[in-house]
C-alpha cells in the first residue's frame, strides 16, 4: 500500500490498484484502525499526522455525514501471539540478554497498541463531541509519536537478531479502552492520564536496567526519544480532561455541555452555587463567542480557554471540583489503587500534580475510613 500526494491531500493506493481516499482525519483514523500489519499501521499513522498538521487534510471530520463507529477492537496481525495477561511470560529485570530482549519486545508491543489507542480517541469521540481542532492536532501528534516509538523499538529488535512477534505478548492492553469506549472523560482519565503517567513512573527504572546490562543504545533510545515524548502524551490527557470540565460549565459559549451518560459521566460541576460560579464565570470572560457549527473556528477554542485562564486563577473550589471528578472517574473505571512510587518530577512536567494522583494510591474504603475518623 502506497501514498501519493494530490491537491486534496494524500491518497492511499492499495496493492491491487484500487483507491481509498480518506477525506478527513477521522477517515484516516478509521483506515489506520482497520490496518492489521503493525508496521503499515505506524507508517499510515505517520503519513496521516504529517498531512493533517501541514494542512493537506482540510477537515477533522465531515459534519454532513454520520460518523462511522470505530471497531470495538482494532485490526491486529496474527504474527503476534497474544495471551491472557495471567499466562504471559515474566519479563525479568534485565539481568540477562534474554530478559532485556523480552523487555524490549514488550515495550514495542505497548507502543503498537498505543498507536491504535491514539487514533481510536480521534475516531470515536472527535466528531461525536464536536471537539476543537486542537484536540485533533494533539492526538495526531501523540499517534505519530507512538508510531515512531514502535518503529525505533522494532528496528532495535531486528538489530539484536529478533523481531516484533518473535515472542508472545499479553492481550490485556485494550481492556481499559473497551471499558471507557462510551465516555471521553473516562478515556482521558484512565488511558491518557493514569496509564501514560504509569509509564513515566517505570521508564527510568527500565532505562537503568538496560544500561546496567550493557545495552547503552537501547537505554539512550528510551531516554532521549521515548521518555520526553511520553511526558507530552500525559500532558495532552490532562489538558483535554480540564478542557471538558471547563466546557461543561453553563457559562461556556464555545460549545454545549458534553453529552455523557448520566450514570457514569454526569456533568462535573452540577449543583454549584454562589461564589463558586463567580470564579467559573471569570474563567470564561476571556472567551469570544464562536458558532459551534463552524468546525474550522474550533481551532481557537483551546487558546481561548488558555487566555481566559491566564487572566485569572481558578479558585480552590473550581480546581478541587475538577480533581475530585478525576478521582471519581478513575475509581469507577480503574481497578484498584494506583501503584507507588510515583515519578513526581515527570508528572509535574505533564501538569499532573500530587493532588491528582496521591489520593488514588489508597483504597477507597481506606479513604472513607480516614475521612470518618477526622
Amino acid at each position: 500500500m502506497d501514498a501519493v500526494g494530490g491537491a486534496g491531500g494524500a491518497v492511499v493506493v492499495d496493492k491491487a490498484g484500487g483507491q481509498a481516499p480518506p477525506k478527513t482525519l477521522v477517515d484516516w483514523a478509521l483506515k489506520i484502525l482497520d490496518t492489521a500489519d503493525p508496521d503499515e499501521k505506524a507508517r499510515l499513522g505517520d503519513l496521516a499526522a504529517t498531512e493533517w498538521l501541514r494542512g493537506a487534510i482540510p477537515l477533522p471530520y465531515d459534519p454532513a455525514q454520520p460518523a462511522r463507529a470505530p471497531p470495538d477492537r482494532p485490526a491486529r496481525s496474527d504474527a503476534v501471539r497474544l495471551l491472557p495477561p495471567s499466562q504471559a511470560p515474566k519479563l525479568g529485570k534485565g539481568g540477562s540478554a534474554q530478559s532485556r530482549l523480552a523487555m524490549l519486545h514488550s515495550l514495542a508491543h505497548i507502543e503498537s497498541w498505543a498507536v491504535d489507542l491514539s487514533w481510536d480517541i480521534v475516531a470515536r469521540f472527535g466528531a461525536q463531541l464536536r471537539m476543537p481542532r486542537g484536540f485533533f492536532d494533539d492526538f495526531a501528534r501523540v499517534a505519530q509519536d507512538e508510531g515512531r516509538h514502535f518503529a525505533v523499538l522494532s528496528a532495535r529488535l531486528r538489530e539484536l537478531g529478533s523481531h516484533y512477534g518473535a515472542l508472545p505478548a499479553h492481550d490485556g492492553l485494550w481492556d481499559s479502552a473497551m471499558r471507557t469506549s462510551h465516555c471521553l472523560l473516562a478515556r482521558l482519565a484512565v488511558e491518557h492520564c493514569v496509564h501514560e503517567a504509569r509509564g513515566l513512573d517505570v521508564l527510568p527504572t527500565t532505562i537503568s536496567r538496560f544500561r546496567s546490562g550493557g545495552d547503552e543504545e537501547t537505554a539512550k533510545l528510551l531516554e532521549d526519544i521515548i521518555y520526553p515524548e511520553e511526558i507530552t502524551h500525559c500532558a495532552a490527557g490532562v489538558r483535554w480532561f480540564r478542557y471538558l470540565c471547563l466546557r461543561s460549565l453553563p457559562s461556556d459559549p464555545i460549545a454545549p455541555p458534553v453529552p455523557q451518560p448520566k450514570s457514569q459521566c454526569s456533568e462535573l460541576l452540577e449543583g454549584r452555587t454562589g461564589d463558586d460560579n463567580k470564579t467559573s464565570q471569570a474563567v470564561h470572560d476571556g472567551l469570544a463567542d464562536k458558532p459551534t457549527e463552524d468546525i474550522n473556528s474550533h481551532d481557537e477554542a483551546v487558546q481561548q480557554v488558555g487566555d481566559g485562564l491566564a487572566r485569572c486563577s481558578l479558585g480552590d473550589a473550581d480546581e478541587m471540583a475538577i480533581i475530585e471528578r478525576f478521582h471519581s472517574i478513575v475509581r469507577e473505571h480503574f481497578r484498584g489503587p494506583l501503584k507507588a512510587p510515583f515519578n513526581a518530577e515527570a508528572r509535574k512536567a505533564a501538569g499532573f500534580g500530587p493532588a491528582w494522583y496521591e489520593p488514588l494510591a489508597v483504597k477507597e474504603v481506606e479513604t472513607q475510613a480516614i475521612e470518618q475518623s477526622e
